[in-house]
């Protein structure tokens, strides 16, 4: 299967991890990706941050990189995407915000396009109000959102996800590995190994 056109909702003080990891995997298997961040263009960067659980009550955060856009959120056309990746951190509760990014969301559930979010892509999701009658995961501080929006909360490992429908979500970076998993699986994406080649 040919390379699927992607698009990333980020915002400064996304999750670091949550943003690069998917950025990056999902290119390397051959699909394009925009990474889009409002009021910005292609070539400006967002500053990321670091979530760790270091044995505190909730996670730590501490200042990330910098993550360069490669797309500008002026020129997007959702329909011009087969699916969406939403990254955690601390962008979606502002994202929310913005009417654009919402009318962006809502535009692949009702299309029934896959979706993968993680983390705190939860409150994203809520303030679009596509979750209802919906299975998703999220760092547990979000399941609040999750109920109040009609949805079920997905109670998992953090190292974890859960696929409903077309959504695949995830608590936190813990879990890239199933989460990445699931969504390549929701995409069509199939990955082959090879033989591996006999030591003369």
């Amino acid at each position: 299967m040919s390379g699927q056109r992607i698009l990333m909702i980020v915002g400064d003080f996304g999750e670091d991890y949550e943003i690069m990891v998917p950025f990056q995997a999902l290119l390397a298997v051959g699909h394009t990706v925009h990474a889009v961040c409002p009021d910005k263009k292609a070539g400006d960067a967002i500053a990321t941050a670091i979530h760790d659980f270091e044995g505190q009550q909730t996670y730590s955060e501490k200042r990330g990189h910098n993550f360069a856009l490669n797309a500008s959120f002026a020129d997007v056309d959702p329909a011009r995407y087969d699916a969406l990746v939403i990254p955690g951190g601390r962008a979606p509760e502002y994202l929310r915000l913005n009417a654009k990014v919402v009318e962006m969301v809502r535009h692949f559930f009702t299309a029934g396009k896959p979706v993968a979010a993680i983390c705190h892509g939860a409150q994203l999701l809520a303030g679009a109000g596509v979750l209802k009658g919906r299975t998703c995961s999220a760092y547990p501080a979000c399941r609040a959102e999750v109920e109040l929006a009609g949805g079920t909360y997905a109670d998992i490992d953090i190292d974890g996800a859960v696929t409903d429908g077309n959504l695949v979500s995830a608590p936190a970076w813990p879990a890239h590995p199933a989460w990445l998993s699931q969504f390549l699986n929701v995409l069509g994406t199939t990955i082959s190994h090879g033989q591996q080649r006999q030591a003369a």
